[in-house]
């Protein structure tokens, strides 16, 4: 976020997929920070939300304050230590859905690039072959749509910050309306067209793979 970034997060109430004794899923709205920002103009977060509704609640993961969709909060300390455990192990299963400027070839593929933080440039990160961290996504063309833009299921084998949205960008076809990794007609939308749309673990009580999924808003 820039400094003359203003930050209106949206006013709705939490969307909760599912809430048992040990996990709480939720789908965040795009434009809210998962976890608080610098200054109290940037207090307001799902975090800080759902510890108002669940003060039990443990932080699990984040999603990208534009990027909206399916995230798991902890009820428990053991909880917590699994499902962290879990996306450190690379065991969950995450499908996003994006909109891209232009038309994606071929119909599949995978970007294999390593990232890191572009300091001089941050929160950006940028592909480096010499100090950056695996990086592995993979695609599959959903559709091509007759306004010149494709619609694509993404499925990030590694959890990099903004590795989708680099990783799209190194194809030649952005996400349509990224702030920072978008130029011209294709950033010119009214929100970040990315939405994690199903997330995959194993319940840290029974130990069963379940998935829970949102509904794309785009």
């Amino acid at each position: 976020m820039s400094e003359d970034f203003i930050y209106a997060p949206p006013d709705l109430p939490l969307a909760v997929l599912h809430r048992d004794a040990s996990v709480l899923v939720l789908d965040k709205p795009a434009g809210l920070l998962s976890v608080p920002g610098r200054g109290a103009d940037r207090a307001d977060s799902l975090q800080a939300r759902v510890l108002a509704a669940f003060p039990e609640a443990l932080l699990v993961h984040r999603l990208d304050l534009d990027t909206s969709g399916v995230i798991v909060f902890a009820l428990t300390a053991a909880a917590q230590k699994s499902l962290g455990q879990q996306f450190e192990a690379r065991t969950t299963k995450k499908v996003y859905v994006a909109r891209l400027w232009g038309h994606l070839q071929p119909k599949t593929g995978t970007v294999d690039l390593p990232l890191i933080v572009d300091w001089p440039n941050r929160p950006r990160q940028h592909v480096n072959h010499e100090t950056g961290k695996p990086a592995v996504t993979d695609w599959r063309v959903v559709r091509h749509d007759d306004d010149g833009t494709t619609r694509v299921r993404l499925y990030p084998k590694t959890g990099r910050s903004h590795q989708l949205r680099v990783h799209m960008r190194e194809t030649g076809h952005p996400i349509l309306g990224d702030p920072l990794y978008a130029e011209g007609p294709a950033r010119a939308f009214p929100r970040l067209m990315l939405h994690a749309e199903t997330l995959g673990f194993r319940h840290p009580d029974s130990g069963r793979m379940e998935s829970f999924s949102a509904p794309c808003p785009f």
